[in-house]
């Protein structure tokens, strides 16, 4: 009798012992997907066509402008100059061209509406009118449109172009001194020591 019951005790151990075993195994398994199956790391830079994530934050360091404080129809509206940059998220011309439209923004920013509209954003129709971005787009990115406060198109430039060329577009719509007669803009510095206020 005591041998019957040391039988069931080891089959009831052995039994326990063989699921702990089952159990670990399906957790190692777990773990081995986890950490090695869910495919290659994302190998996406500015100098490839391959996608990964919104392009103004990742290389142009720059949230502010997705999505753009007003839209087309609200700029228009308000009489305020506006540049459309037309983009796609996986071109590395459009990745290159982002840091240029920050630069546009951190100049014009507060007297212009800088939009970047992805093309996939874009609703499929036969015809747009002026107050939506279709209605400007020619098929290309980077595409840049800059229309004045009274909603007239003076500029387009197709692909990538230089932030001067943009700039001097700009100055004409605001009435700037052309860049050869004005003073050189320089970005301000927040770390400077000033001695007046120490003495």
């Amino acid at each position: 009798m005591i041998l019957i019951e040391l039988f069931r005790c080891d089959r009831n151990i052995l039994s326990r012992f063989r699921q702990s075993l089952v159990e670990l195994g399906l957790v190692l398994a777990i773990c081995a997907i986890a950490l090695f199956g869910h495919g290659t790391p994302a190998l996406a830079n500015i100098d490839d066509d391959r996608y990964d994530g919104n392009i103004f934050i990742l290389y142009a360091g720059n949230g502010s402008l997705v999505p753009p404080r007003l839209n087309l129809k609200e700029s228009l509206q308000r009489e305020i100059p506006a540049v459309l940059v037309f983009y796609v998220d996986d071109s590395r011309d459009c990745k290159e061209f982002s840091l240029i439209v920050s630069r546009i923004q951190e100049f014009y920013g507060r007297a212009a509406n800088v939009i970047p509209v992805s093309v996939d954003s874009l609703l499929a129709k036969s015809d747009y009118t002026p107050q939506e971005p279709g209605y400007y787009y020619s098929g290309v990115v980077p595409q840049t449109v800059i229309l004045n406060g009274q909603g007239e198109k003076v500029y387009e430039a197709k692909g990538q172009v230089p932030y001067e060329q943009i700039d001097d577009r700009l100055r004409e719509v605001f009435d700037l001194l052309p860049r050869s007669e004005s003073i050189e803009l320089k970005r301000r510095s927040f770390n400077e020591y000033n001695s007046e206020l120490v003495e």
